[in-house]
């Protein structure tokens, strides 16, 4: 292991800290955008294999929904 790397991971993260002592912080700061702009969705173990991340899930999203926009203009 070179040192540059060894350096790396000799970080100086505690197991714990507290928080109760920040100032500046906000609770829940951003708790509302995104319950509103983000929904969670729980996916069968069978999908999570094709689809492993967001953005797998959501390009295939994209693309099934182009599809069933171009069906509709057609029907």
């Amino acid at each position: 292991m070179n040192m540059e790397i060894d350096d790396e991971l000799n970080d100086e993260l505690r197991d714990e800290y507290d928080f109760s002592q920040m100032k500046g912080g906000v609770r829940g700061k951003y708790a509302n955008q995104y319950q509103n702009d983000v929904k969670l969705i729980m996916l069968e173990p069978d999908i999570v294999k094709i689809f492993p991340d967001a953005k797998s899930v959501n390009t295939a999203l994209r693309s099934l929904a182009k599809i069933i926009q171009q069906h509709q203009k057609f029907a």
